[in-house]
């Protein structure tokens, strides 16, 4: 992987109407969105790893996989 990863016209798209929304956001409003922001991608972040982990059936409690007999 010598090229760095770049995003698709409808990314770059999807990023230039996002900065537009921003820049009409109030400083408080953009506090409050980035807050939930953050939270959002801690949370995408653990059920990443929480489908990871159950794919290489490496889980610790929870939803493991049935053992075969």
């Amino acid at each position: 992987m010598d090229r760095p990863i770049e995003l698709s016209l409808e990314q770059q798209f999807n990023l230039r109407s996002f900065e537009t929304q921003v820049a009409k956001m109030s400083h408080q409003e953009a506090q409050e969105f980035l807050l939930t922001l953050y939270e959002q991608m801690m949370m995408r972040e653990n059920t990443y790893k929480k489908l990871l982990k159950h794919q290489w059936g490496i889980e610790t409690g929870g939803f493991a996989p049935p053992q075969a007999s």
